[in-house]
């Protein structure tokens, strides 16, 4: 690793997010994935975005699925990014979720949840910025949600 890479990695993290869970089923299990870079991108269509490293074995999985979910955790589901961000095991053990009709993966508890369809796909340096459209939503505006800061989870104070 490089000093540029070092020093991109630290700053960075000094840009606090939200943290979400990109999840489908996959052969009636599901299958998931955390980022950090999510990010509401329109009101007209709906449309929200993620960025998938290529380094992803959980992406290809997910990526032709008619349903994705997409769930903001919530400042108390820290053990759930850390579950979903894991590189073996699985990653929905003691994760409590439902699935939507058409095999979007929701988390219980979070702050804030859709269901989406993947739009498009732009190729960019060593990940993917995936668009997707929204069909359903909503919101828990009682539950605060979990930031992550610095290479490490936060809560709001």
């Amino acid at each position: 690793m490089t000093a540029l890479d070092l020093n991109l990695r630290r700053v960075y993290g000094a840009y606090p997010t939200g943290v979400a869970v990109v999840a489908g089923l996959v052969g009636g299990r599901p299958a998931g994935l955390a980022a950090s870079s999510f990010v509401p991108v329109s009101l007209d269509p709906p449309l929200v975005s993620v960025c998938v490293a290529h380094t992803s074995t959980t992406w290809p999985l997910l990526r032709e699925l008619p349903r994705i979910g997409i769930s903001v955790l919530g400042a108390h589901q820290e053990h759930v990014g850390r579950r979903l961000g894991a590189r073996t095991g699985d990653r929905f053990a003691g994760v409590a979720w439902r699935s939507t009709p058409d095999g979007g993966v929701l988390v219980e508890g979070a702050s804030a949840w859709y269901v989406c369809t993947v739009e498009q796909r732009f190729r960019s340096g060593d990940h993917d910025i995936v668009v997707f459209r929204v069909h359903d939503l909503d919101a828990a505006p009682d539950v605060p949600p979990l930031v992550f800061h610095a290479s490490a989870f936060r809560r709001l104070g």
